[in-house]
């Protein structure tokens, strides 16, 4: 398969993941229904947002966690269509072969790496690794190491810091075990015991937090009793959002960044507790093709702003943006729902407004 190939069959198979702490990748896997991932990548969380090529973001329950071979297994969407991808065989993997690193650093979504295997089998810890010189960031955790064949070969764990693309990805090899071990028990909340090996589960767990074969303790991934409450600032944007009818737990993207749709609309709420400034970005539509019309445009954005009640338009290489900064100490609950609701609404004419009176194109999402 050439690189394309590869890459165009694994779009609709690469999973995005978001939790309070931080976002990664996962990928589909049709013949076990199941998404994988790092466990680091939603640990502590027992529901983490998900989203992908063919649905929207939605919420998705973690099913299974594997803390010694930083493994999590979590619950497909209800109604989706992903590509059909396989997993390889490590043992046929040997040092130099040409393999690619998918997943979402730094949020650049869809971001594909080639690279060789520098070592195929790097023991730390007590397990073999596959050492790559394909270049994975923060947010590749959880993607598909995927040979030339387009099989998955191992899952992008970790790197070095401060070494020169020193990646290193989990062997098929421990994954399948992992699937196959689980599988049985598909839709039960587990857990493999990091000590011994034994896959552990609500009917098995011994005094509520012990692995009965060996004592060792441990964490289910359980729905907390209470939900998940934020402090500060964070707590008043999400009251706001609460309030505006917007479900708070798909909103949250990571460490206070909160994102919505209004409409044809996308609002990113950002909150820097070092500069303390609430900043929201509606994302509209682009600038046209049509250079006839950029005059105009620009025109109609400037007279706006001169006349905008808090709101200022921009243009951010080709996108049109909305954005309204808030001081935090100044953001209460009640003056927040009518900036926010006031930005919302905007946004959703704006978007209409410019795409019909000035040929502005569609927002491209990834």
């Amino acid at each position: 398969m050439t690189n394309k190939d590869i890459i165009d069959q694994y779009q609709t198979a690469i999973i995005q993941i978001a939790t309070q702490g931080g976002t990664g990748t996962g990928f589909y896997l049709r013949d076990y229904d199941l998404i994988v991932t790092n466990n680091h990548v939603v640990d502590g969380y027992a529901e983490v947002t998900i989203a992908g090529k063919q649905f929207d973001k939605t919420l998705s329950r973690v099913w299974y966690t594997d803390r010694k071979h930083d493994l999590a297994f979590l619950q497909p969407p209800a109604s989706h269509e992903t590509a059909d991808i396989k997993l390889g065989t490590y043992d046929q993997l040997k040092d130099g072969d040409a393999v690619i690193a998918i997943g979402h650093p730094f949020g650049l979504n869809y971001t594909a790496t080639q690279g060789v295997v520098s070592k195929v089998d790097r023991v730390r810890d007590g397990l073999k690794f596959i050492q790559i010189d394909a270049a994975i960031n923060p947010g590749n955790s959880g993607g598909p190491l995927v040979n030339m064949n387009g099989e998955v070969v191992g899952v992008n764990t970790f790197i070095i810091r401060g070494g020169d693309n020193l990646g290193f990805a989990l062997p098929e090899s421990y994954l399948r075990t992992a699937l196959d071990i689980y599988k049985p028990h598909k839709g039960v909340p587990g857990a493999r015991c990091a000590s011994c090996e034994f896959l552990v589960l609500p009917e098995n767990l011994d005094s509520g937090k012990y692995c009965p074969s060996c004592g060792s303790e441990i964490q289910l991934p359980e729905l907390p009793k209470e939900e998940y409450e934020p402090v500060g600032a964070a707590k008043t944007i999400e009251t706001i959002l609460k309030q505006l009818g917007k479900d708070v737990r798909l909103a949250r993207e990571g460490v206070n960044i909160w994102s919505v749709k209004e409409g044809s609309a996308k609002i990113v709420i950002r909150y820097n507790p070092e500069n303390y400034f609430v900043a929201a970005d509606a994302y509209l539509c682009r600038l046209p093709k049509e250079a006839n019309y950029i005059k105009s445009l620009y025109e109609f954005l400037l007279r706006e702003n001169y006349n905008s009640n808090g709101l200022v338009l921009s243009c951010v290489k080709e996108n049109i943006i909305l954005s309204m900064i808030v001081y935090d100490l100044d953001l209460t609950p009640d003056a927040g729902v009518n900036s926010f609701k006031h930005l919302f609404q905007k946004a959703d004419a704006y978007d209409d407004l410019l795409k019909h009176e000035y040929h502005c194109l569609e927002r491209v999402e990834e």
